[in-house]
């Protein structure tokens, strides 16, 4: 363990900043030193109110004072433009869940961290993130098969936020559902090809503003590229009292499932799952866990973007090597 605690900041207190703030609580080795806000500082109340809040306008001004900083911004809007941004000045991890923008996103986050002398840590939580880890253990070890993701059935954080930022909506919430047939086909040990609208479907619960055009903001949410356009996508409208009493919860999950063939042909089904009662809980745990990576690898004078592929799981542990041989190995 650190001789001192790891520094933490926490830039965006929404769903992921809070769930930030309470895992870091459960780390020994970690402080949350602050709270970066586009809001008045003044006028948010966190869930442990001895932490400072701070506008985010002057985050540069507190970069001596944080060693790893948690961007828990939207990737839709939020995160390609903070990322790069605050990777001039910190040590960054963020959860952008673009996957069809990583690549551009990585190079602008890499510029930025590599000019500045900083370490960041990009797409981390459970997909990307984990997900991707197990994607790619499959293929590794099962060369010869086909990989299968299926997410939910769940609420999706960044495609809830996609939806709110449509114009004429004043709230709502996005589920991504996977088609049973699809995934007891892919269980059996087939391989099926399977094009996106086979896997999965999308449900939209969503909360007008007053004089909103219905059927324009439907039009606006299922030809949204990247996110569903691709799929079969349904619209509810509902009020904003049942958008509260049936849809506040925010669970999710899913399953990686690699089907392929051995050395000598046997059929192997390898599966990685997730069953979770808080999505925003969840990844904001990932997101620390890989704070503490992202500060030694920092520590250790590297430099630029990374994304889960690039860190050894031993660095998201306070334990030391010799105590995970030990004990987990």
């Amino acid at each position: 363990m650190a001789s001192s605690p790891i520094r933490i900041g926490i830039a965006g207190y929404g769903n992921l900043g809070r769930g930030a703030q309470a895992a870091i609580a459960r780390h020994a080795d970690m402080q949350l030193v602050g709270v970066f806000t586009r809001r008045d500082p003044a006028a948010l109340v966190l869930d442990d109110p001895t932490v400072p809040v701070w506008s985010l306008d002057d985050a540069a001004a507190r970069r001596n004072d944080i060693d790893v900083l948690i961007l828990c911004g939207g990737s839709k809007d939020d995160l390609p433009v903070q990322g790069p941004e605050l990777a001039q000045w910190f040590t960054t991890v963020d959860s952008y869940d673009t996957h069809a923008r990583i690549p551009q996103y990585f190079q602008a986050v890499d510029a930025a961290a590599r000019s500045h002398g900083n370490l960041s840590i990009l797409a981390v939580g459970w997909d990307p993130g984990l997900f991707s880890i197990n994607r790619l253990m499959g293929e590794a070890i099962l060369p010869q098969g086909a990989t299968y993701t299926f997410w939910g059935k769940g609420l999706s954080q960044g495609h809830s936020d996609a939806i709110r930022r449509v114009p004429g909506v004043a709230g709502g919430v996005q589920y991504t559902i996977p088609v049973p047939a699809a995934v007891e086909r892919v269980r059996a040990g087939g391989q099926p090809q399977l094009g996106t609208r086979e896997k999965h479907t999308r449900e939209c619960y969503v909360v007008l503003e007053d004089g909103a055009d219905a059927r324009q903001v439907e039009q606006a949410i299922v030809t949204m590229p990247d996110y569903f356009a691709d799929y079969d996508t349904t619209v509810h409208f509902i009020d904003a009292d049942t958008l509260r009493r049936d849809h506040a919860g925010m669970p999710h999950g899913g399953f990686v499932i690699r089907s392929g063939q051995s050395g000598r042909d046997e059929q192997q089904v390898m599966e990685y799952s997730l069953k979770l009662a808080s999505n925003p809980g969840f990844t904001s745990s990932v997101l620390v866990a890989y704070a503490r990576a992202a500060w030694r690898l920092k520590s250790a004078g590297e430099t630029g973007a990374r994304t889960v592929f690039d860190v050894a799981p031993g660095l998201l542990s306070p334990k030391s090597a010799a105590d995970l041989r030990r004990e987990l190995l």
